[in-house]
């Protein structure tokens, strides 16, 4: 068995030449490797180093000798980037140590080996520094190359960006100028020149503090002086100026700050847009959003704002505000044409207008021919009064229109007090509702706003609204009053009374809802369910008493009639007669049962055609009632014409026989209606009964049927019905 000595000579001979250049390729790298700015390993780093080493080898013995192959191997160690002075100075030292070491011939001397080997180190040396050389002014030529092409770029995008920055400045739309930190203007553009007048002398050389304007805000100046000393880079804002012919430029200004490349302010630079003529469109633009077409007055827009506000104001601040309608406007629009009316409203705005001339008063017009004055202060409770005397006194001269003269009449509504107190829409109703209190009184005047007034008006127009509804949610119910036999006490008949279960107001008369169903028409389709449900409780009753058989003399039980009300609008429309008979076919009540009761006022100076439906019905077999006689001053000789069969005597007549003794007068007159009535065939019934007295006195003058409290109050049907059995059987 071998040695490990053994082992290793057997696996490197020392005498082979490739093995002993490989070794001094191997010191070689080792040398150089750490001061070598190379990506290779040590490894493939001595696998470049080892031609190089061959090379010197060869030219170590070649002959004749030639020592150029180490200028070769010197320059190659450059191109391998062995740049570091310490690798010129390691690699000599390895080839004066080993080259002649490892790569000298036996049989050559040595002393001709180690001249050739420091010939050759020379050579190296040489070529080394040559290559280096020419490497240095070739980096050195690429980076001058490279610095004049940047400086040259630079010029270039100087020269373009100059070139852009003019072309700008001279062209812009914008007017553009420079100033220094202390506001002389430097530099402008012909833009901004014309901006100005058109003069530059008037605009460079004067400091930016010399246009000032009254209209610039508080902040404008304060934003400048932040900028100049660089606590602010920018700011923007719009700024009128002075020309020279001293009208007023409007801008959008826009100033920044230029500063230096060590970033000190240095300039300002300001952009001026001129908006002048889009200031002036919107000025005209507000003013015809904000004032009538027709009248030039401030329109319901401006009114608003005005009002709002005043009602804003503090510091025991009052206003006071008239609001106008002019009585038969429609009138005169209908009468004479929409035209005329047109010139009339324009005439009616210039006296308006002549009424205000205070600085705390204006006058608008809201639409149509309505129209507002208000005035402000802390007297406006005389003011306001004598704002509306002067209206309705300019108004009273007349206008002539197409060669007419028309007198103009105007109702005012008066609202005045403290303000912050009430919204403008608040104050507008009351304004509107005190309006139209004035027109019922007559029109031509003023009135003051009531707040209880306002409160039934508002409540009324509640109930008005709510009136539809309240008739589809079933909210209205009916109650009966019974009407008795003066002549022997039974019940008669009953009146159905109509009734309104308010959710917020409870239970309500028809005093209260039927003038306005009457208004709204809403009154027909209400006296239809009235008389469908006042029907159809006859028709049970009748059937109770059916049930009830015979009185004490044998005689079948009377049945019950039903009164039922009509109104002045339900006369006039053209389905009552159909309707009332659907309704009695639907119940199969006789046209008996039914009487209907109509206002005396409702047919003072009714013609045939109103009478006409009345008529139908009587031939029918139902009776009809004239409810409230001796109120509405008709001529007693007209009852002659009247399809009526039932007189019902107002309560007025009978307040008189409360008394004791009994008002003679009222006696003779009730005698006299009820004999007149007699002889017209036409049974009387009293209203208003309230005592024992009044009954016995009433049955005593002949009438025929009584209804009141002493009796009983209206009430339910269920009540009724059982009186009415133990009276009628």
């Amino acid at each position: 068995m071998m040695s490990p000595s053994q082992a290793a000579g057997s696996a490197a001979d020392p005498d082979d030449p490739e093995d002993r250049l490989r070794r001094f390729a191997t010191i070689w790298s080792r040398a150089i490797f750490p001061v070598t700015a190379t990506s290779l390993t040590r490894p493939e780093f001595e696998q470049h180093l080892l031609p190089l080493a061959r090379e010197l080898s060869e030219a170590l013995h070649a002959r004749p000798f030639d020592p150029v192959a180490a200028q070769r191997v010197g320059a190659a160690l450059v191109d391998a980037h062995c740049t570091d002075p310490d690798s010129l100075s390691r690699t000599l030292g390895v080839v004066d140590a080993y080259l002649v070491l490892y790569c000298g011939a036996d049989q050559e001397p040595a002393e001709d080996s180690r001249a050739r080997c420091a010939r050759l180190q020379h050579a190296l040396a040489a070529g080394y520094a040559q290559a280096l050389r020419e490497r240095t002014l070739t980096e050195q030529e690429a980076i001058a190359r490279s610095a004049l092409a940047a400086r040259s770029d630079a010029m270039d995008a100087l020269h373009a960006t100059e070139t852009r920055f003019r072309a700008v400045f001279e062209g812009a739309a914008i007017g553009i100028g420079i100033a220094d930190l202390d506001g002389n203007v430097l530099e402008v553009n012909d833009t901004l020149t014309r901006m100005f007048g058109g003069l530059e002398h008037h605009v460079r050389g004067r400091k930016v503090n010399e246009w000032a304007h009254p209209e610039d805000r508080p902040q404008t100046w304060n934003m400048y002086d932040e900028l100049v000393r660089g606590e602010r880079e920018h700011y923007r804002v719009e700024k009128p100026f002075f020309r020279n012919d001293g009208t007023v430029l409007w801008t959008n200004l826009t100033v920044s700050l230029l500063r230096d490349a060590e970033g000190l302010p240095q300039y300002q630079l300001a952009l001026m847009e001129d908006t002048t003529e889009r200031r002036l469109l919107n000025l005209r633009l507000r003013y015809e959003a904000t004032h009538d077409a027709l009248t030039g007055l401030p329109n319901r827009t401006l009114f608003f704002e005005r009002l709002e506000k005043a009602l804003a104001a503090a510091d025991g601040a009052r206003f006071g505000l008239c609001y106008l309608d002019l009585d038969g406007f429609k009138a005169i629009n209908d009468s004479l044409g929409h035209s005329a009316g047109d010139r009339l409203l324009v005439e009616v705005a210039d006296r308006l207008q002549s009424c205000a001339t205070a600085p705390v008063e204006m006058v608008a017009r809201l639409g149509g021919d309505e129209f507002v004055a208000l005035t402000t202060g802390r007297d406006t409770q005389r003011a306001v009064r004598d704002l509306a005397t002067r209206i309705l006194s300019v108004l009273a001269a007349p206008i002539t229109l197409d060669g007419r003269e028309i007198r103009v009449r105007g109702s005012i509504g008066i609202v005045e007090g403290p303000a912050g107190e009430r919204t403008s829409a608040e104050v507008l109703r009351s304004a509107d509702i005190t309006m139209y209190r004035a027109k019922s009184a007559g029109g031509n005047r003023f009135e003051l706003a009531d707040p209880e007034a306002d409160a039934r008006a508002i409540t009324r127009h509640g109930l008005t609204t709510a009136l539809p509804a309240a008739l589809e949610r079933g909210e209205f119910f009916i109650e009966y009053q019974p009407l008795v036999h003066l002549g022997d006490g039974t019940v008669y008949g009953a009146e159905a009374l109509v009734r309104w279960s308010h959710p917020q107001h409870g239970v309500l008369g028809p005093d209260h809802f039927i003038p306005l169903a009457e208004h709204t028409g809403l009154i027909v389709p209400l006296g239809r369910w009235v008389l469908q449900e006042a029907v159809g409780q006859a028709r049970f009753w009748h059937e109770q008493a059916s049930l009830g058989g015979q009185g004490e003399n044998g005689a079948a039980a009377r049945p019950l009639r039903i009164n039922v009300n009509l109104s002045p609008t339900q006369l006039h429309h053209p389905g009552l007669v159909a309707d009332t008979v659907d309704v009695l076919e639907r119940s199969g009540l006789a046209p008996g049962a039914l009487c209907l009761e109509v206002t005396e006022s409702a047919l003072i100076g009714a013609d045939e055609d109103l009478l006409k439906p009345l008529r139908q019905l009587a031939e029918m077999g139902v009776d009809i009632a004239l409810d409230d006689f001796g109120t509405g001053y008709s001529n007693l000789a007209n009852l002659r014409r009247l399809p009526v069969s039932v007189l019902k005597l107002d309560r007025s007549f009978t307040q008189g026989m409360q008394r004791h003794p009994a008002d003679p007068v009222d006696l003779k007159i009730v005698e006299g209606i009820v004999s007149l009535a007699h002889s017209l065939e036409l049974a009387v019934t009293v209203e208003g009964v309230e005592t024992g007295v009044q009954a016995e006195q009433l049955r005593e003058l002949g009438c025929d049927t009584a209804q009141g409290w002493y009796y009983a109050r209206p009430g339910p049907p269920d009540r009724l019905h059982t009186l009415s059995l133990a009276d009628a059987v």
